[in-house]
Order: C-alpha cells, then structure tokens, then sequence
C-alpha cells in the first residue's frame, strides 16, 4: 500500500492513504546515522507500506523519489541536515518588521534552498496590523525593492485581524502543495487557522523577554484545504543553514547572478575579488542589490568554513 505522509512525531508518522488515515513506525534500515538526516522521513514524502503482522499500524517499508525537499542544517547535530518538507509545488515566507525582525540573510537564506530546487517561493509580512515607527516602514520598503523586482511576491497581511485571509490565499493554494516557513512568532499558526479552520494549531505570545517567539509546532504537519491542496505549517525556524551546495553553484540560486554567468574572464570564478568578473561589475552599477551580494558573501564563506 502506498500512502503520504502527513504529520511527524519523530518515532511515529501519520500517513494519508486510499483507505484513510494510518499510523507507522519506520524500518531499521532507514535509521539518519545512514543518511545523515535527523529526519530520515519527511512530511510530503510518498511511502509503501505493509501492515504489522496481527497489529492495527503499518511499517513504512520504502521512501519513493523526491520531486524536491527544503532542507537545512541540523541544529541539534553537526554535520547532519533536517529535511523541512518534501514535493512542494511553492513555498511562502512568513516574516515580520519587528518582535521578532526577519532579517534580509535569512530570507535569502531560505530563498537559496528554494531556489536550489526552482520551488516558487512568496514573502508574507505579518502583522500588518500593529503599529510601526519610519525605520520599520523604510525596511519594508526595502524588503519590496530587493525582492519584488527579482520575481518573488511580497505579501502584506494581518494573520489576526484580517477577515478576508481564506477568500484571498484559497485560490492561491488551490491543487497545490504549500508549505509555509519562518521564525517562531511570526504568525504561521493564526495564519494556518484562518485558512484550516478545524487545524486550531496552538498560539502563544511573543516572549517580551527576549522579543523572539515562542515555539508552538514540535512537529511539521500537512492539512488539507478547500478545493484540494495541502498547507504544510513547520516549526519556528531561528537560522536557516545552507548545506551541500558548491561554492561555484551558489550563484545559481541568486537569481539576478544567474543571467551573468558565463560572462566573466574566469570559468571558475566565485565572484569575490577575480578580475574581469561580470558579476562584481554589475554590483559596482547597480544591476545587483549590494544587500544581497553582501548575503551571497556570508553564504559562500559560511560553507567555506564548513569545508
């Protein structure tokens, strides 16, 4: 029996199948100190099942290919990654000005991994609704003039306090399967209730110690919406490590470089101080944000010191 996983426990997973909903447990074989994966299953993954002998649940037996995955580095092993998600048709980044402040790095952080696999990827601003000073408002016009003209939306909204959430972003996710990112206390969980009323995820406070949010999903779940599609909400995300990337690849995912590659004196160039480079040229007449080639610089020499 095949089947989709739908929601993570760590030692036990839910899987949507023809015949409705089944718990499982993973095989030996698939143990992460193989893969290097602390997940070696993911939420979105496509599985074969088979059934425990004289028992109610199933054992996941195989993992089919993924189309793609979000993935990062793990925060609790060195050396290991965390797979987000898996066969994701577009990706939205829920990010807020303040309480807590999404930085530009993380953003492009994330936009890289999407990238990585040509995952359509939208930037939400939450909490549109509370008050802000200038500094606020120039970053996130800042946030428009970075991102929009490189193709990706960016989305202001009040997860709490809009009324027309399901009538706007229903038709958007309509068929497809989304998953939704971002630091804990940026409003995925309201954002997700609103749409999937019966999911009712649990929402705190922001911590007013710390400014930073307090974790509310442990585990990443998939929920089917109207009109077919699936919403995957994942746990509060504090740094979004790259991993497994060539450092003469990265460019690849930085849109506005792309179209330069191939131009500069060197075959090899990474972009850094190389004579003759087409991409450093641009930066120098504008052609390329100096924000983001400030993030394209902090990623590359971030894995350097990985290598």
């Amino acid at each position: 029996m095949k089947g989709r996983v739908i929601k993570s426990t760590g030692s036990w997973y839910a899987v949507q199948t023809e015949k409705g909903l089944v718990q499982c447990r993973l095989r030996g074989k698939f143990k992460q100190e193989e893969l290097k994966l602390t997940n070696p299953i993911a939420v979105g993954d496509y599985v074969k099942l088979e059934k425990e002998a004289e028992q109610s649940t199933f054992v996941i037996k195989d993992i089919l290919p993924r189309e793609n995955y979000i993935i990062r580095k793990s925060t609790r092993k060195s050396h290991f990654s965390h797979i987000i998600a898996s066969n994701i048709d577009q990706a939205y980044l829920m990010i807020t000005l303040k309480n807590p402040r999404t930085s530009l790095g993380f953003i492009d952080r994330f936009l890289v991994s999407t990238e990585s696999f040509r995952i359509p990827a939208s930037i939400l601003v939450n909490k549109m609704d509370e008050k802000y000073k200038d500094k606020d408002l120039e970053y996130l016009q800042d946030i428009k003039e970075i991102y929009e003209p490189l193709g990706y939306p960016v989305l202001e909204i009040s997860a709490l306090k809009a009324d027309n959430l399901k009538e706007q972003f229903l038709p958007l996710l309509s068929g497809k399967t989304t998953l939704l990112s971002g630091h804990s206390g940026v409003g995925k969980s309201t954002f997700l209730n609103k749409l999937v009323p019966e999911a009712q995820q649990a929402t705190k406070e922001i911590s007013k110690f710390s400014t930073k949010g307090v974790h509310t999903t442990t585990f990443a779940e998939m929920f089917p919406i109207e009109n077919g599609g699936y919403l995957i909400d994942t746990p509060g995300i504090k740094e979004f490590g790259i991993l497994d990337i060539d450092q003469y690849e990265l460019s690849h995912y930085f849109v506005e470089m792309r179209k330069y590659l191939g131009q500069c004196r060197y075959n090899n160039c990474r972009h850094v101080n190389e004579p003759g480079c087409k991409v450093l040229e641009m930066v120098e007449e504008g052609y390329i944000h100096p924000y983001r080639y400030d993030s394209y610089i902090n990623i590359l020499f971030e894995e350097d010191d990985h290598r």
